[in-house]
């Protein structure tokens, strides 16, 4: 029986493909996983104890009628995020608000949970349907956010 060697850009280019798929697996397995956003409902976050507290996560439900407080002037937001059950998460964000922001409003907010129990936002996204519907005659956009922001008009 006769054994065959093999070549040198044999060996070579096998030797160069196995670096590839460990870095690709690498990539894959091993840096994804610290990038990684989970979304939780409110009762699944309260659920989770101190396990929550710090962790990055998204934190999704409806904008809790009656709780939304807007401060113009810092750009501070605050609201709850209801599961539609019992369980309520209070929720601070600074920045303006997404166009779509109204009470009882499907959101889904991004940041971290506290140990006083309230969930720091960095992002708001807005929960809503592909379909665009322009506003009605007379209506216009910028009188919403004179409303959100309790500004006077400009003369």
């Amino acid at each position: 029986m006769t054994k065959k060697r093999l070549s040198g850009k044999t060996t070579g280019a096998l030797i160069g493909a196995a670096v590839v798929l460990v870095a690709f697996g690498y990539l894959i397995w091993g840096g994804i996983g610290g990038n990684l956003v989970y979304f939780l409902t409110p009762k699944e976050l309260l659920d989770k104890g101190p396990k929550a507290v710090g962790a990055s996560v998204r934190l999704g439900g409806l904008v809790e009628g009656g709780t939304v407080q807007w401060n113009a002037d810092t750009r501070e937001l605050r609201f709850r995020i209801t599961d539609g059950d019992s369980a309520s998460v209070p929720v601070i964000s600074v920045g303006v608000p997404p166009q779509m922001f109204t009470e009882g409003q499907g959101v889904v907010v991004e940041g971290f949970y506290t140990q006083e129990g309230v969930f720091k936002s960095q992002k708001v996204m807005v929960k809503h349907n592909n379909e665009y519907r322009a506003p009605p005659p007379g209506q216009h956009p910028a009188e919403y956010y004179r409303q959100l922001f309790q500004q006077k008009p400009q003369s």
